[in-house]
């Protein structure tokens, strides 16, 4: 019989912060058991790729689509959301403070009992509407925070694992029952994520590799002790200066600053607290473009996912380097950064930058291995159109800004 106090019948505010950080400690270490547990406790009908990610079916485009492609629109008046993380349905585990009270959110709880390397609750672009022609994305965004995801996806992991951890027959999980369709964009707030399979792809020999990445529980907040493609970041702004909301608005743009960050620990830091980046000026951003145009490097979207867990929410992207392009560009390509380390397979040479992009690694990864959800989904979705993404035509890609980032 399981001794874990409940965190209910916690009557000290001392006792009541000893059973969160127990379950906190035990979704950290677990999260993949209870990723399945979850994916067990939904109907089929939810789930896109193989039955590791919720999504609705227009999320899911049947082919890879150009990233320059994908719309972006924007929506001034975000409205208010009716599930914030704030509600009753949490009571039943929420720590308290030395005065009795309980804290009102997730993120303070995190912030105070268990603050990982990383945790800033900086602006992020809200998901609002995802247009039904999956063809042609068309993504609606406004203004939201990071905390977000904290307050309600990661709380809502927090409460599967305590339900689990205490009483696993139980099922009791309120707040997951108040949110409903997680798919539902208008009623919780969703930040999303851009979760990016690079691959290197050398078209002599016809072989390729993608990076993996593992995400360290001591410097993140959510989905640590997993592996995850990489690079991975909060489609936001690179600072909260007024300025970047529009300049920072762009899928390709944020895909350029996480390349930079985590595969050759550049600074998250760009001057933009004073001017927004001048991305023509910035040499990396111009090389990738230069190669983009040249069929180099060829950019896709693979759709839109979110985890049975956690509920985050992320955009899938591909990003195809030739081998040459891949080589000179992250010739300082780093181990660690400040999420975790990238996972390398010894093929006898020292020269290899991560994973054979083979059917049996696909596999093993999606199937065996503790791999976050949209990662895996992501490497399913790449493996299933690899022809179109290794194969595709080195043609120049087109004027995104023309396409339509609007606002």
């Amino acid at each position: 019989m399981s001794t874990t106090p409940r965190p209910e019948s916690a009557v000290t505010p001392e006792a009541s912060r000893a059973a969160w950080r127990q379950v906190r400690e035990y979704l950290n270490r677990s999260r993949f058991e209870l990723t399945r547990a979850a994916v067990a406790d939904r109907s089929p009908g939810e789930f896109a790729c193989g039955g590791r990610v919720l999504a609705r079916g227009h999320w899911i485009p049947d082919a890879p689509v150009p990233l320059e492609r994908v719309r972006l629109r924007w929506r001034e008046e975000t409205p208010a959301a009716p599930i914030d993380g704030s509600g009753a349905e949490l009571d039943a585990v929420r720590p308290r403070r030395d005065d009795g009270t309980p804290y009102t959110f997730y993120a303070d709880a995190v912030r105070e009992l268990a603050r990982p390397r990383l945790f800033e609750n900086r602006g992020c672009y809200r998901l609002l509407e995802v247009g039904e022609d999956a063809a042609v994305p068309v993504l609606t965004f406004g203004r939201g925070r990071y905390f977000d995801v904290i307050n309600v996806c990661e709380a809502a992991a927090h409460e599967y694992a305590a339900a689990t951890l205490v009483a696993p027959s139980s099922g009791a999980t309120p707040f997951r029952t108040a949110i409903g369709d997680p798919t539902d964009l208008g009623r919780r707030p969703v930040v999303t994520a851009v979760s990016t399979l690079v691959i290197r792809h050398d078209r002599q020999t016809g072989r390729a590799e993608f990076l993996l990445h593992w995400r360290d529980p001591a410097k993140v907040a959510s989905g640590g002790g997993l592996f995850q493609v990489m690079p991975v970041g909060m489609f936001q702004a690179s600072h909260d200066a007024p300025w970047n909301e529009a300049n920072d608005f762009d899928l390709w743009r944020a895909v350029v600053r996480e390349l930079s960050e985590e595969l050759l620990g550049g600074s998250e830091d760009y001057g933009s607290d004073t001017a927004p980046i001048d991305y023509d000026a910035w040499p990396f951003n111009r090389a990738l473009n230069e190669a983009r145009a040249a069929g180099m490097l060829r950019v896709y979207w693979l759709g839109l996912s979110m985890d049975p867990l956690t509920l985050v929410t992320d955009m899938l992207t591909v990003a195809v380097f030739d081998a040459e392009l891949f080589d000179t560009t992250f010739e300082r390509i780093v181990s660690t950064n400040d999420e975790g380390h990238r996972v390398q397979l010894e093929d006898g040479t020292g020269q290899a930058a991560g994973i054979p992009f083979t059917a049996e690694q696909v596999e093993r990864l999606t199937g065996r291995e503790p791999m976050q959800p949209a990662g895996a989904a992501l490497l399913q979705l790449a493996w299933q159109h690899r022809e179109v993404l290794l194969d595709g035509p080195g043609t120049a890609f087109g004027d995104a800004e023309a396409l339509g980032q609007t606002r």
